[in-house]
């Protein structure tokens, strides 16, 4: 297997800190939700960045496995991702749900991609027997 491409950021101060990206594009400011006994700061989280990344991710990898199945998705369809922290024995675990809208696909074809994608995005395979991440379409 070969590199295609690395991402590098820095973390400073933890969950209540900054991170930036090795190329100085993004900085941002960290701050703990209340939910999680912080005080719900403006920054975001950690959580936050993993539902980015992974839904864009995902919405990639479908597109990706659309075009092999000669689907066209319309420029609506969307990738809801949403990450969860959770106690989990000593220490903590994810709880995530991806959820699909695809206007114009039937149930059956948008399951179907979903699963298709679960299987190529990079997210969902280095989550794969890690993390049970739901599928849902809407």
């Amino acid at each position: 297997m070969s590199n295609l491409y690395t991402a590098e950021a820095v973390a400073t101060g933890g969950r209540s800190g900054t991170t930036t990206s090795s190329d100085g594009r993004m900085t941002l400011n960290l701050s703990v939700p209340a939910e999680l006994g912080g005080d719900g700061g403006p920054g975001t989280n950690p959580e936050q960045l993993f539902a980015l990344g992974y839904a864009a991710c995902f919405q990639g990898a479908l597109g990706v496995v659309a075009r092999r199945q000669k689907i066209e998705l319309t420029d609506d369809s969307t990738i809801t991702a949403r990450v969860g922290l959770e106690k989990k024995g000593l220490g903590f675990g994810l709880d995530i749900e991806l959820v699909g809208h695809f206007p114009g696909l039937t149930t059956e074809q948008a399951e179907g991609l979903m699963h298709a994608a679960h299987a190529v995005c990079p997210y969902s395979t280095a989550t794969q027997g890690n993390v049970d991440v739901r599928l849902s379409v809407v």
